[in-house]
């Protein structure tokens, strides 16, 4: 699809809704303490989009690096407890800073702290949700960071550009704004290379920007890479991103208008129902079964469901409601979905037609293994 990108920047500037994701490098001056001027030019910046009926939710990064800095630590501990304690000690100074400064241009904010748990539990996904376009209802400006405090994988494997990414997923975000203290993505690093150019736009999904990523910093999780995931990741929901500097004067104000600043990563895929952005973004997979043909096709091709008489075979150890994959006969993932029965009940009942599932279980739940509307195609 060809695109009009002046015109495409200018409707994302104006658009309902955002996700401003801002880096640790950033909130605390690459881990000297929290940038509190920075802090208030953004919140300032925010509250005039706010004036204009625009719905921003703010991912922040910081509270380790604040908790290192406000105990007299050199460098962003390893050891778990370590984390856990500086994240404890930084949180509260990070979300008094986002709140007074807030405050200072008459606009509310709330602190939400979540973990990738918080996404991979219906219930606790829903209420996320709901309290989420709640708050931007009043209109109130969420503020969120990961709960490092009790974290767990999150701080070694996680970081904040995939949370941003599964934020705009649960609120069906317009754009995701990735603050940073580059100016985009760049073709090389530029800080070894001198002849580094942005890369102005591109499909989020070309193979080219993978090549163009480089590691991050030593307060930062994650680099160039991590945010290239979490647009793609975004554009589940049809969400565009945009990576650019936060050290500049009045950027989100620029953004706005639809000024031709930072990397423009775009998608054309279509919105996708919320409960499929939340089966898209888990991780958690309890198990798996491997189709035969017919039932690849009519999963494929036709929309179907999984009945038991297209399961060739079970793999690993899965409860009811628990997430697995769907594989073909080559062992190839290509869907993933909740599972109406457990592993032991899918071996008594597979290669059989749905209406022998009670004769054969007892009792029958749903005649499909796993419902359409409960399935993502990978």
């Amino acid at each position: 699809m060809n695109h009009n990108i002046s015109q495409l920047r200018k409707e994302l500037g104006c658009s309902k809704r955002w996700v401003v994701k801002i880096g640790s490098s950033l909130v605390t001056k690459n881990g000297l303490g929290l940038n509190n001027k920075l802090i208030r030019d953004w919140a300032s910046q925010i509250s005039q989009l706010v004036s204009r009926k625009q719905q921003i939710v703010v991912v922040s990064s910081g509270s380790v690096a604040e908790g290192a800095s406000n105990l007299g630590w050199k460098g962003r501990p390893v050891e778990l407890n370590m984390l856990q304690a500086a994240a404890a000690v930084g949180q509260i100074g990070l979300s008094q800073a986002w709140f007074q400064s807030f405050l200072r241009y008459g606009v509310k904010a709330a602190q939400l702290l979540l973990t990738h748990d918080d996404f991979a539990d219906r219930a606790r996904y829903l209420n996320a949700k709901s309290t989420l376009m709640t708050l931007l209802d009043f209109p109130v400006t969420p503020i969120i960071n990961e709960n490092d405090t009790v974290a767990t994988s999150e701080l070694t494997l996680g970081d904040n550009d995939k949370l941003a990414a599964l934020v705009c997923n649960l609120i069906e975000a317009d754009l995701l704004v990735v603050l940073t203290d580059q100016d985009g993505l760049m073709t090389e690093d530029p800080r070894k290379d001198s002849k580094a150019r942005l890369v102005q736009e591109s499909e989020v999904d070309s193979c080219q920007l993978d090549s163009f990523a480089g590691g991050g910093g030593s307060w930062g999780r994650g680099g160039m890479i991590t945010k290239i995931e979490a647009a793609r990741l975004a554009s589940r929901s049809a969400t565009s991103t945009i990576i650019t500097s936060g050290l500049k004067n009045d950027i989100l104000l620029d953004l706005s208008v639809g000024c031709n600043v930072g990397t423009l990563l775009f998608s054309d895929s279509e919105k996708i129902t919320a409960r499929k952005q939340w089966l898209g973004g888990l991780s958690s997979i309890k198990g798996s079964i491997v189709l035969d043909d017919g039932a690849c096709v009519a999963l494929l091709n036709r929309g179907g469901s999984i009945l038991p008489v297209g399961i060739r075979n079970i793999r690993g150890n899965f409860e009811r409601g628990d997430l697995i994959e769907v594989l073909n006969k080559n062992l190839a993932k290509i869907a993933t979905g909740f599972s109406n029965y457990s592993s032991e009940e899918c071996e008594q009942i597979i290669g059989n037609s749905s209406s022998e599932i009670e004769d054969i279980l007892g009792f029958s739940r749903e005649p499909e293994v796993i419902h359409r509307d409960n399935l993502v195609l990978t």
